[in-house]
């Protein structure tokens, strides 16, 4: 496990709508772009091996390229080649990152130096929700997939600790980027849960629409 005095001070990051990472979390990501392939070859010469994963943030009027201030480093534990040079890759979640300014200069990916300080939680051991009402979250759960006609092993999610449960639904149900961001920068878990309830209630309600699904 990585300590906080192993994290660099600059990091290569991967701007990615929509893809969420979170800390002792699973990222499955497919690369095959040139300056990604190069992004991966770099960040496995390091010690450390991690990749900066931040969302981009799209605001009218403001510079296309700008990124949100909080990411999500993750060590790339698993990859494997396909027959035509791409690569499948795992990244493990580590801890949040804070952006502090980009690097510029002739790398065909993009850099950033980051702060760690604020996220030492994410180094540290899983995380409890002691006010998690299991019951209560999974039958609403029930409620969304069946509207949204998704199909899942709920004996697998039953059975799931409190951080796996929240942070894979964080991450793999299908919520707007800035909702994506949103449960992120969640400072506990439980402020996850509950911004996740949210989102999911918001999406049985219709959405912006404001009309109930049944």
């Amino acid at each position: 496990m990585l300590k906080a005095a192993d994290l660099p001070e600059t990091i290569p990051v991967f701007p990615l709508p929509g893809a969420l990472l979170l800390p002792r979390s699973r990222l499955p990501l497919h690369i095959f772009e040139p300056r990604y392939l190069q992004m991966l070859e770099d960040s496995m010469k390091t010690p450390t091996r991690l990749i900066g994963m931040v969302q981009p943030n799209k605001v009218p009027g403001r510079d296309d390229n700008a990124l949100h201030s909080i990411g999500c480093a993750g060590r790339v534990t698993q990859f494997s080649e396909t027959e035509d040079g791409r690569y499948l890759i795992t990244l493990s979640g580590i801890s949040r990152f804070r952006i502090r300014q980009e690097v510029t200069g002739f790398s065909p990916y993009r850099k950033c130096d980051v702060r760690w300080d604020g996220f030492e939680r994410d180094l540290g051991a899983t995380e409890a929700d002691t006010e998690f009402d299991r019951d209560s979250f999974m039958e609403l759960l029930e409620r969304y997939f069946s509207a949204r006609q998704l199909s899942t092993d709920w004996d697998t999610l039953k059975d799931a600790e409190d951080e796996l449960l929240i942070n894979s639904l964080s991450m793999l149900l299908d919520f707007d980027p800035e909702d994506k961001q949103a449960l992120l920068e969640a400072p506990s878990l439980a402020t996850r849960r509950e911004t996740l309830v949210t989102l999911i209630e918001f999406t049985l309600r219709g959405g912006a629409n404001e009309e109930m699904i049944q």
